[in-house]
């Protein structure tokens, strides 16, 4: 199997990318670092011109299987997610938007052209059970709320396209679950006991989903067991 790991600097990632090189898999990734490689291509998906560097980079190694998108952002050294109306700001709305869907949209404008009725593909974008409308009822985290709703929504669409153009793709948006890695720890003290997943587990539940992907999983936010979250 070829899988293309995006994000792959990051601990869900990396964890991911070595997991499927480990059964075997032959593995593809991006990350805006690292040493160019014939299996790594250094890129920042943000940008625009993402899309014709992944084209470039895919062209000459042939369709892949199976991609995660797994980049995302939820706090950085200059804003944290809100807890309430009055700390949300344009700038950071913005921001959660660009890398929680943008980049996203620009790896799957990449990936189109192979997409075919010969060549069907599964698609995983890690998105998270705040982003689920339906389940909200805490509230707050407003930008990383809205744009992991986004995100999910754009799921959806992918979904129903790539359903008609590709009959056998199934494309999904999936919760993780809470990662040690450094975009968890500022929240992990209030985690239960059990519910902090190393970064291994999570490649090991996430690598197993994929490759079990059905039908009438297509276009659904799922748990990292494979069950459905709400919209």
């Amino acid at each position: 199997m070829r899988v293309l790991v995006a994000g792959a600097s990051g601990a869900i990632g990396a964890a991911i990318a070595e997991k499927l090189s480990d059964e075997g898999d032959q593995v593809l990734t991006i990350s805006r670092s690292g040493e160019p490689s014939s299996t790594h291509l250094v890129c920042d998906l943000t940008l625009a011109e993402s899309v014709d560097q992944v084209s470039g980079f895919l062209a000459e190694r042939g369709p892949v299987d199976a991609v995660f998108c797994c980049t995302g952002i939820l706090h950085g050294g200059w804003n944290m997610p809100e807890k309430s109306l009055s700390q949300l700001t344009a700038e950071w709305l913005q921001q959660n938007m660009l890398v929680n869907v943008q980049t996203h949209i620009h790896l799957a404008q990449a990936v189109a052209p192979q997409v075919t009725r010969t060549a069907p593909i599964k698609w995983v974008s890690l998105s998270a059970m705040v982003g689920s409308i339906e389940d909200n009822g805490l509230g707050g985290w407003y930008s990383y709320r809205m744009s992991k709703a986004a995100l999910n929504m754009f799921i959806r669409n992918l979904s129903i396209e790539w359903g008609r153009k590709a009959p056998g793709s199934v494309v999904v948006a999936q919760h993780p679950g809470t990662t040690e890695s450094a975009l968890s720890k500022p929240f992990q003290a209030g985690i239960a006991e059990g519910k902090l997943y190393t970064q291994a587990q999570t490649a090991e539940r996430l690598i197993g989903v994929m490759r079990g992907l059905n039908a009438a999983q297509n276009g659904r936010l799922l748990h990292w067991d494979g069950s459905v979250i709400p919209f």
